[in-house]
């Protein structure tokens, strides 16, 4: 079978003030008819540098200096590296021949346009239908990507939908002229693993009924065990290792996808083994800080509950209620990990945000004890407010939205410290310490964020968190945005961090593997309530409630041994109704969490409950 696409010797430079960076270093692969090829690495290895030149969407800043990128479409052999960027040619092949998904579909969608026009529009251009016709085929698309309701997501907005909604426009978009080849640049990095289950599905199922091809490019080695049938891989512009998934994923030939191997969190991890990361960090980590032992929990969350209200599309509509959380409680010892895991929506974010008082809680409260005995947060003031906001600290998801662009990092780091009142001689001292300690040179201070890498970034937001000596760090996905080998460098800085300084977290994410490695007890919610609470062994050992099955189902494992069964991810996992008895609950039926053995806490449905009583 001969390629559809055919990458050769190509190389691709960006202009800089100095010389020429080359991010492309001759650069040889073949994409095959009705196959998928992951491309695979890390930030910066030129994964996607390698998409925006098959679709000739580079930077300006950038150009292809040698090399062809030959397309075979039916007869034709086209070398796209030599077509014009915006001429007729390349504009019939981009989007019509060779469509491309992108890895955040909310900033990839006008908000200014329907969904139902932007899908059209590629439509309209390409084939010059009438708007009725692109309607029509439009609602076709959005029903094969498994919209609930096409004809309504024809006049509805990007931000009116969830992240695995806006992610099946994108690829309604991409499918609708059916491409022969389709790019996809981290098409579910952003979205939770039942959400990425779904989506993987479906594309490896448009792939059945269309017979595209598929360029994968992804850093998540899970992804590509679950769906790819052959691999190359690249090591800054380079490629390293290539061949079909079975033989590359099982006999790793080179030592660079060996260690990406090693630097992904997996459950059967053995206790104490640390992940290896790529490139080890040299964080300076202080000596251990004993602090006096408290009589009770150092976090108290109890029955907890916040509703939010939404307005009315139309004047004659009625807002609509949304109960967020309902009736949480959690406890976090001093010294101690607690993950909160769930999908998208589930209300862990909701549950931070009112441990920081970002949010008030609509009843029940929140106790800290600071050492003095515990105290409701949300009845503090004055100094006791003051402490309470230096004592407990946040650390962001994404850390380039979450840094000033316009500060210098000694300034961002500073801040905290100033507003809490460390004199000036003893904030530059500090910020030297903070930056040794998260294994960033000290001569970073006078930079700006955008300087840096992803990686980097993430450890100012930690730097920034630790700056006003804290007890307390809330992590909100602190290493979803980050690719493995950075993500095992983040990790295993906290866990030192953690045993030094004798924080404790509370770690908010998706990713179950990264919270069986961090975490001690894990609370898992779903639709605003908690449904299983357990030691860490022993959720991971024996998970009981189908959502924590189901959850766990759908986490991709590098291994080849242990594939997704995409047959058994419905999306219909979040949904009490269709919960298996006992746990099954109704539209307004809360259930009760009752205790299945030491520490391990299940939620039941009424039914249950009343044999249990």
């Amino acid at each position: 079978m001969s390629p559809l696409l055919s990458i050769r010797d190509l190389a691709v430079a960006f202009r800089t003030e100095s010389a020429p960076f080359e991010a492309l270093h001759g650069l040889s692969l073949d994409v095959m008819r009705g196959r998928t090829l992951a491309l695979v690495g890390e930030s910066g290895s030129g994964k996607s540098v390698t998409a925006q030149a098959i679709l000739r969407i580079l930077p300006p800043s950038a150009s292809i200096t040698r090399g062809q990128i030959l397309f075979r479409d039916g007869t034709a052999e086209t070398d796209i590296a030599r077509l014009p960027t915006e001429g007729p040619a390349m504009r019939a092949i981009r989007g019509q021949r060779i469509a491309m998904i992108f890895q955040e579909p909310m900033t990839c969608l006008s908000p200014l346009h329907t969904i139902g026009d932007q899908i059209g529009e590629a439509l309209r251009i390409h084939t010059g239908v009438d708007r009725r016709e692109a309607d029509a085929r439009t609602q076709e698309a959005l029903a094969r990507v498994g919209f609930p309701d096409p004809r309504r997501a024809l006049k509805t907005y990007p931000f009116e939908l969830s992240g695995g909604l806006r992610q099946r426009a994108m690829i309604a978009m991409a499918l609708i002229l059916k491409p022969a080849l389709l790019v996809a640049d981290e098409p579910t990095t952003a979205l939770d693993v039942t959400t990425q289950a779904q989506i993987l599905a479906l594309l490896a199922r448009l792939q059945e009924e269309t017979g595209m091809a598929i360029l994968l490019i992804t850093h998540d080695l899970g992804v590509v065990a679950n769906i790819a049938h052959d691999v190359a891989v690249l090591y800054r512009g380079r490629l390293v290792e290539a061949g079909p998934r079975n033989t590359v994923m099982r006999a790793p030939g080179h030592a660079y996808l060996r260690a990406l191997l090693h630097a992904v969190p997996r459950f059967d991890m053995a206790p104490g083994e640390r992940l290896t990361p790529i490139r080890p960090a040299r964080a300076e980590i202080p000596p251990v800080q004993a602090r006096p032992p408290l009589a009770g929990p150092l976090l108290q969350v109890e029955g907890v509950s916040k509703t939010f209200t939404l307005r009315a599309g139309r004047l004659w509509q009625k807002p609509r209620l949304v109960h967020a959380v309902s009736d949480v409680s959690l406890s976090l010892a001093a010294g101690q990990t607690l993950g909160l895991v769930g999908e998208s929506g589930s209300g862990k974010t909701t549950v931070s945000k009112m441990i920081m008082r970002a949010l008030q809680p609509d009843s029940g409260r929140i106790l800290f004890d600071d050492g003095t005995g515990p105290r409701d947060v949300h009845t503090l003031s004055g100094d006791a407010l003051f402490a309470y906001r230096r004592t407990v600290q946040f650390v962001f998801q994404d850390p380039y939205a979450s840094l000033d662009p316009r500060m210098t990092v000694r300034q961002i780091l500073s801040e905290p410290m100033e507003i809490h009142g460390v004199p000036a001689a003893d904030r530059r001292e500090r910020c030297r310490a903070l930056m040794a300690m998260v294994g960033l040179d000290a001569a970073g201070l006078g930079r700006y964020p955008h300087a840096f890498s992803g990686g980097q970034r993430q450890r100012i937001g930690i730097a920034r968190a630790l700056a006003a000596k804290p007890r307390l760090l809330v992590l909100d996905e602190p290493v979803s945005a980050l690719d493995v080998s950075v993500q095992a460098q983040i990790l295993n800085l906290l866990k030192d961090l953690q045993a030094a300084l004798g924080l404790s977290y509370l770690i908010v994410s998706h990713n179950l593997a990264v919270i069986d490695y961090m975490a001690d007890t894990i609370s898992v919610m779903c639709r605003g309530r908690i449904v299983e609470e357990a030691p860490r062994a022993a959720l991971f050992r024996r998970p009981v409630h189908p959502y924590t099955r189901a959850l766990l189902a759908a986490v991709p494992d590098p291994s080849l041994d242990h594939p997704l069964d995409f047959a058994a991810i419905t999306g219909e996992q979040n949904d009490p109704s269709r919960w298996a008895e006992p746990y099954r609950l109704g539209a307004e039926e809360a259930g009760t969490m009752q205790a299945i053995e030491a520490g391990h806490r299940v939620r039941f449905g009424t039914a249950r409950a009343a044999e249990a009583a």
